[in-house]
């Protein structure tokens, strides 16, 4: 009897302490499970990739998102979050204080969310920090050097995206001062990456036999569907997550980034269909994902109808951004990162300025077409501003790894391919 009587004013106390500091068991449950959802995208898109490439490439480049994850989730940790999340200075860079997550417990950060512990707002975002520089990895497929990638990671979680998810996430960040939006992370996460990609690819060059006529097919289609679905699945948690609640918002933020999705898979299948004659099953897996990077950053704001123009614009232009630059260019994206998370990025974080409305959000902004000019060129100011940084940032820290460093595996390594060469294993024994 003591002991039940111990354990029951236990569980009062602990509602009792719940209750004085704000936090919502539905909240934190909701956002533990989206933080998990997210967290599947990271390996979700080693498959989707893994699909795309050559099949002596495919290990590595699961292995390559697999380490991701891991480096990230370490700076992230110690430092990462406290350059992004801390007091600011200047409206530029987070200062140290929250080093080593000092300060980051149980109690919530108001700034962000008073209803979660500030470590569950610090995981949740450690999985956005985690899966950016992950996308990057399809720029220079087939041909890294697994040292320089690890190494470019690491000053590129520190030096581009810390600084970008501050200007933009930060209540102090001069961006967020500015008034410009990003709900789930097309600036942040897909402009930053789809920019730096392009930088990439240009700083690392082309792959062996690239504009000479060689074919480079994928060489696993079930595997690229498979992980467009997987991401299409976790990405639920990626926009939904971010309302921090288990609210209304976070509905809305489900549903309209469903039918972005969807809208994006039928507009690419139907611009291949025209131009091609054929509707490709990798298309329509990458023009979902096309559609799910252009509602990231409207999906907080916007109208189901409003989601499904921004899915059926986003798959067109992705599409022909990426066919003019197989066709048009020696431009070597392997996996056409930019025509997809560039391109796509900005068409969302545009879109957002134009469609948003308080009728979704209160707490939101109204855009053009609500009778506010001003968002779509607080949108455009923040575009600007972080497609530059990334890309003179990305391309300065390569250029600076490649005086230290090889940047890429040699000839011999390359043709031989990465499992071989960087992993010593093969997909298919």
């Amino acid at each position: 009897m003591k002991r039940l009587l111990l354990f029951t004013a236990t569980i009062v106390f602990a509602a009792f302490a719940h209750a004085e500091t704000g936090i919502s068991a539905g909240d934190v449950a909701w956002v533990a499970t989206a933080s998990a959802l997210v967290m599947l995208m990271t390996p979700a898109l080693g498959f989707f990739y893994a699909g795309l490439v050559r099949e002596k490439n495919l290990v590595s480049t699961l292995a390559q998102c697999m380490a991701i994850f891991a480096v990230v989730s370490i700076i992230w940790a110690l430092w990462g979050y406290s350059l992004a999340f801390g007091k600011s200075i200047g409206g530029i860079i987070g200062d140290l204080s929250n080093f080593a997550l000092n300060g980051v417990g149980a109690d919530p950060d108001d700034r962000y969310s008073g209803t979660i512990p500030a470590l569950l707002f610090f995981f949740f975002q450690l999985k956005f920090a985690a899966i950016t520089p992950a996308l990057i990895i399809g720029a220079f497929a087939e041909r890294i050097n697994f040292k320089a990638l690890l190494v470019f990671i690491a000053l590129w979680a520190t030096a581009i995206y810390a600084p970008i998810a501050h200007w933009i996430w930060n209540p102090d960040g001069w961006i967020h001062a500015l008034g410009a939006v990003d709900f789930a992370g097309g600036t942040v996460v897909h402009i930053a990456a789809g920019v730096s990609a392009l930088a990439a690819a240009i700083v690392i060059g082309r792959r062996n036999g690239h504009g000479n006529g060689t074919e480079f097919r994928p060489n696993n289609v079930p595997f690229v569907i498979l992980g467009a679905a997987l991401l299409w699945f976790g990405w639920f948690g990626f926009n939904a997550g971010s309302a921090l609640a288990a609210n209304s918002l976070a509905v809305s933020a489900l549903v309209v980034t469903n039918i972005a999705a969807a809208a994006a898979a039928i507009s690419w299948m139907a611009t291949d269909w025209l131009t091609k004659g054929k509707p490709s099953a990798v298309g329509i897996a990458v023009g979902a994902v096309c559609g799910l990077v252009a509602i990231t950053p409207a999906s907080g704001y916007v109208t189901p109808l409003a989601a499904a123009a921004i899915g059926l614009v986003a798959g067109v232009i992705s599409n022909l951004v990426a066919n003019w630059r197989s066709k048009r260019t020696l431009l070597d994206d392997s996996l056409d990162v930019f025509a997809c998370h560039g391109v796509s990025g900005i068409w969302g974080a545009l879109a957002t300025g134009l469609f948003a409305t308080l009728a979704v959000n209160t707490a939101g902004v109204n855009g053009l077409f609500y009778g506010n000019p001003g968002q779509l060129l607080a949108q455009i100011i923040a575009i600007v501003a972080v497609a530059a940084y990334s890309f003179a940032g990305s391309f300065a820290i390569l250029k600076l790894q490649g005086k230290f460093m090889k940047l890429r595996v040699s000839t011999e390594e390359e043709e031989k391919g990465l499992d071989h060469s960087q992993h010593g294993e093969e997909a298919y024994a």
